[in-house]
């Protein structure tokens, strides 16, 4: 009965349009309450433990080293050198705001940053070339996804802090399925460019081409450094995270002096106010674990899973379900805390690998972002485009369906996916 009725609190709260980080932490402490054994400081205790980690530090540094790389405008050279190479193609401006997501989401770790940054510069460019408002936000939502899928990825860290795994493995993971992600949804823009006959530049010329390549290239060195360091077993992924920030300052204030140290409060601030929103929501989500601990939900899901479905491609579809399920209602973060722990020992004991199990779990979360309500980047590209959120959905359905294609994919054939990471001994 107590079960329901904080499943049943969960839910009223979230419909009342309350933070998740708050539902989740109200309902640790009503459950905690509810249970007279336990003293309330645990909720407080279970909160700063769920924090006590080092690797955990890389989040507020990825953040930071985002935030110094767009406020250094560097996506505007990202974006001019992805419109030099594929621009010339039908939907060249589309297929462009998919490359420089891949380049993006080797910079800045996070999706939601490659939504804002990528989209208020090329949603508004889209529009004035005739591409439909719904095109022009489903393209830039749907794409920016694939920053928490290549490397760095503030989610993968997480994972692997909760799932005891390789952050540097989880990394080499993401690279495979994150540039099929890309390819996927270039194929679909190339086909819906032809049907409605959208716009394409002039082909630059090679020279002009290799100008522009050679002013991002010290940007794009960004994701190799942090990988190399990691695999290479030089650097943590905290350390690497380090790295990174002092890296995007370099670039932007001596290399391209497009900040000053008067930005470096503003930026700080920015930083500070996306990290609390984090790692709160992974403190409370710690929290709440442990309740769902005590009433032994894990052992019960776990029994069911193996009771009810024996074969891994039984799991291995309603792990898919279950986590799609989840990102249209929570954010990565707690998503992970909460459900990963429930499910992993069921994975571990089918024979799956654990760093192939958690980047299908956050590609599968990665849809959550541009599915209502929770659909953050969707949102985000709605406000930018001016188009209601509905719309915005539609049009985003068919670059959803090519992400499912992938995750199929990637479920069924993990060689085509983990060939990669398996390279190198991290």
């Amino acid at each position: 009965m107590t079960g329901l009725f904080l499943v049943l609190l969960f839910i009223s709260l979230m419909v009342l349009g309350v933070p998740i980080a708050f539902v989740i932490g109200i309902v640790s402490y009503v459950g905690f309450f509810i249970l007279d054994a336990i003293p309330l400081q645990a909720v407080v205790q279970q909160m700063f433990g769920g924090l006590e980690s080092f690797i955990l530090l890389a989040v507020p540094l990825f953040i930071l080293a985002a935030n110094i790389m767009n406020q250094g405008k560097i996506s505007e050279k990202l974006i001019n050198f992805a419109i030099s190479l594929v621009g010339h193609i039908r939907g060249g401006l589309a297929q462009a705001n998919i490359v420089v997501s891949m380049f993006f989401g080797g910079i800045s770790g996070a999706s939601t940053a490659d939504t804002a940054g990528v989209g208020k510069i090329l949603i508004p460019s889209m529009i004035k070339e005739n591409y439909s408002r719904g095109t022009a936000a489903a393209v830039t939502a749907s794409s920016s996804t694939m920053g928490m899928i290549i490397p760095p990825s503030i989610p993968m860290v997480i994972y692997g802090s909760i799932a005891g795994v390789s952050v540097g493995r989880m990394f080499l993971g993401g690279v495979i399925p994150g540039l099929t992600i890309g390819a996927s949804l270039m194929a679909l823009v190339g086909f819906i460019s032809y049907r409605h006959n959208y716009p394409k530049h002039e082909r630059v010329k090679f020279k002009e081409i290799v100008k522009l390549g050679l002013k991002t290239i010290p940007p794009l060195l960004t994701p190799i450094i942090i990988l190399g360091g990691i695999v290479g077993g030089y650097v943590t992924p905290t350390e690497a995270a380090v790295i990174a920030c002092i890296y995007a300052f370099i670039l932007s204030f001596f290399v391209y002096r497009t900040i000053k140290l008067a930005d470096m409060p503003d930026i700080v601030y920015d930083t500070l106010k996306l990290s609390s929103l984090t790692l709160f929501a992974l403190a409370t989500a710690t929290s709440l674990g442990r309740l769902i601990s005590y009433y032994n939900v894990p052992g019960i899901i776990a029994g069911f899973f193996e009771n009810s479905l024996p074969y891994d491609w039984m799991f291995l579809i309603a792990v898919i379900l279950m986590f799609l399920f989840v990102g249209m209602f929570m954010d990565t973060v707690p998503s992970i805390i909460l459900f990963v722990p429930i499910v992993l020992p069921t994975a571990m004991t089918l024979g799956l690998d654990p760093v192939h199990f958690g980047v299908l779990i956050l590609v599968c979360l990665a849809v959550g972002l541009v599915t209502p309500p929770y659909g953050l980047c969707l949102l985000l590209a709605s406000k930018i485009a001016d188009l209601p959120i509905g719309k915005s959905f539609y049009s985003t359905i068919p670059y959803i369906g090519a992400i499912l294609v992938v995750i199929l994919i990637m479920a069924f054939f993990p060689q085509l996916f983990m060939w990669f990471p398996n390279l190198f001994d991290v």
